[in-house]
């Protein structure tokens, strides 16, 4: 008897032991894909000018750069950067950057839709680069930040007609947003590398960057986020809210994309009930699609916004 309550009690401590191993795995793996304090708000930055050219940075830093912000509904100040287009227009782009970026990494985008004669917004979301916030949105958190960058653009620029553009994490922000109720002002959505799902894409870059097995840590990390973020990474589906969509929308990916897997970007496809366009480059990588061909994705963003944003200059379409 006493050999079996010995047992027992040698099982109990071991339970709890590893119980106790896989909640605090579980805390360091969330805070590991969360967290972004200021100093990583910096490397964000480092990171995203020492990605593009020198070109293309030189360029940035000889335009007009005027410096906008915004309050999220949960108290943060988020800030941008704005471009004004050479010659007074409507026409206005809202970028969105990836995760662990700012709002420098969409300096080849701005430059790009300054060239087709567009004002630009150049937004650091949340947690990353000048904007406030030690919890990373993920897309599905910043969708409603987006809606704020939205009214002003509005405010700001008269009659504005809005394209939304991002990459990566920007990309599912902007397919986010595309579900919500938005103004008539806004034209057109350009998502470029997004993933359909913030649970999946925990998923996926749990096991294949971390090689951390999906169970039973996943679900632990689901109830941190619920706690600390405010929502359930299982209800996070992008492409659920993008079915919302009432916007045309331009869908971009690459085949050998090895962060966001290409099957995201049918996913989101087939999700759309509006007008819509898929380009998949099949040499490309992870939001690279741009970078191997430049005036081949301008092409690309152009001919598919002619129908729907309007040069109020020309007085034609674009």
């Amino acid at each position: 008897m006493k050999s079996i309550r010995k047992a027992l009690k040698v099982a109990g401590i071991t339970a709890a032991a590893a119980t106790g191993t896989l909640v605090v795995s579980a805390l360091a793996a969330y805070h590991l894909a969360t967290k972004s304090y200021s100093r990583s708000h910096q490397k964000n930055r480092q990171l995203s000018i020492a990605e593009n050219s020198q070109a293309n940075n030189a360029w940035y830093l000889k335009q007009s750069l005027a410096e906008w912000h915004v309050q999220s509904n949960d108290g943060l100040t988020l800030r941008a950067t704005y471009i004004s287009a050479p010659v007074s227009t409507s026409r206005t782009v809202i970028l969105a950057h990836g995760l662990g970026h700012s709002r420098e990494q969409m300096i080849p985008y701005a430059r790009m839709f300054q060239d087709l004669g567009y004002n630009v917004l150049m937004p650091d979301a949340r947690a990353h680069g000048d904007s406030e916030g030690t919890t990373i949105g993920y897309g599905w958190l910043d969708r409603q930040d987006y809606l704020a960058w939205i009214d002003q653009v509005i405010q700001q620029v008269q009659d504005a007609q809005i394209v939304l553009l991002g990459i990566s994490m920007g990309a599912a922000t902007v397919m986010a947003v595309s579900g919500e109720t938005l103004p008539q002002n806004v034209k057109a959505v350009i998502e470029d590398s997004g993933y359909a799902n913030v649970r999946e894409e925990g998923n996926f870059r749990l096991w294949h960057k971390y090689h951390v097995p999906v169970m039973p840590l996943m679900p632990m990390i689901e109830q941190i986020n619920r706690l600390d973020a405010g929502y359930w990474m299982k209800t996070s589906a992008i492409d659920e809210l993008a079915s919302q969509s009432k916007l045309p929308t331009l869908l971009i990916h690459g085949e050998k994309d090895q962060t966001v897997p290409v099957e995201n970007v049918y996913t989101l496809y087939n999700a759309l009930k509006t007008p819509k366009r898929l380009y998949v480059d099949p040499e490309a990588a992870h939001v690279m699609t741009y970078a191997r061909n430049p005036a081949r994705y301008q092409e690309l963003v152009s001919d598919f916004l002619a129908p729907y944003v309007y040069d109020d200059v020309l007085d034609k379409k674009i």
